[in-house]
């Protein structure tokens, strides 16, 4: 085979994880809205150079953009050359994409080729890889088989499928793939969330490494997951899927929920902050109240209030609305929230 060969996404698919390296070579900026499964970013083009370029383009002419451009990309190459590639065997095989499989991803891909590396070009680049991912999605949710893990806030059903999955069962964790955990105050502290693409590419990987003859475990998620949305086909088939109602004791809720959401334990001042989120629904007064109790460290009384007056109306609202099947719901009553509970309620549900 001649190299750098160029290689069209449906024959990709089969070959996604033999490539020893998956090289987007966009600026740092595209990269951080999504990327292919497992790739690494090496830009010919920086955010700023790219800018620099197209502007040049618009302004000046073609030629002059491309000499410019040409000379940015040259040293680019070089510096990821000498600082990622240079100890790499000879049998090392990258995959090298741009936006559309051009000039960006053709430019290091001829260099590779050039040194000796079986280097492929991915035809269609990451654009191509994006329409696979819409057209594919719905087709992916709707060959599975779910059920979904129901309960109050609190009552531990992101425990529960992090103990299934750990005892080998199937698990679709859409708050671990959106980095939030669903609720208001859900956000992760160390890290934005995911963009929309980014989130339904990780949708895309997760479904479908899954097996459709084993059921996947789900939990009893709105449409949006913070600032993300779960895709229509996907949540249509979740909400017709049979249910598990988790139960918990009040006090053990409070108890899990100061464990999951230790950060507002230990800076009460940016919960302070995150509880004017609710000054519409509840006004000023109680929103101060709520506050006061942060500062003053009542965290537990603050969170019993919050499960009582904000969260537990929402949410029973919402499963007997949304979910068609909860009312033949299997019941499961953790006795606490220790580990041994978790793991015995997974078996219970997936027998090993």
């Amino acid at each position: 085979m001649k190299y750098p060969a160029l290689l069209a996404f449906p024959d990709l698919l089969p070959r996604l994880a033999d490539f020893d390296a998956i090289i987007d070579v966009r600026s740092p900026g595209e990269f951080a809205e999504d990327h292919l499964p497992g790739a690494i970013n090496c830009p010919v083009l920086d955010d700023a150079e790219r800018v620099r370029v197209g502007t040049m383009y618009k302004q000046v002419n073609a030629f002059e953009a491309k000499k410019t451009g040409a000379v940015l990309v040259a040293h680019n190459i070089a510096r990821h050359i000498e600082t990622l590639f240079i100890d790499k065997p000879k049998d090392w095989q990258p995959l090298v994409y741009c936006w559309r499989g051009g000039n960006r991803s053709g430019a290091l891909a001829h260099i590779l080729a050039k040194i000796g590396w079986p280097a492929i070009q991915l035809d269609g680049g990451y654009k191509e890889f994006r329409r696979h991912v819409n057209t594919s999605l719905p087709e992916l949710a709707a060959r599975l088989h779910y059920r979904v893990v129901c309960g109050t806030t609190g009552s531990g059903k992101s425990r529960l499928l992090q103990t299934l999955a750990a005892q080998g069962a199937q698990v679709l964790d859409l708050e671990q793939l959106a980095e939030h955990r669903g609720s208001v105050l859900g956000g992760w502290p160390s890290a934005p969330q995911p963009s929309q693409k980014m989130f339904e590419t990780r949708l895309w990987q997760a479904l479908r490494q899954f097996d459709p003859e084993r059921e996947v475990f789900v939990e009893s998620e709105s449409k949006k997951v913070g600032n993300v949305r779960v895709p229509e086909e996907l949540m249509e088939r979740v909400r017709a899927s049979p249910c598990i109602a988790l139960g918990l004791s009040q006090t053990h809720r409070v108890a899990l929920l100061m464990q999951e959401y230790d950060n507002f334990v230990r800076d009460p001042a940016t919960l302070v902050e995150q509880l004017e989120c609710l000054v519409t629904m509840y006004g000023k007064e109680r929103i101060g109240l709520w506050q006061e109790q942060a500062r003053n460290g009542d965290l537990a009384t603050l969170v019993d209030e919050l499960l009582v007056q904000h969260y537990d109306p929402a949410y029973l609202k919402s499963i007997e609305r949304n979910f068609g099947q909860y009312g033949q719901a299997l019941v499961i009553d953790l006795p606490d929230i220790s580990t041994g509970s978790f793991e015995a309620a997974a078996r219970q549900l997936h027998p090993a």
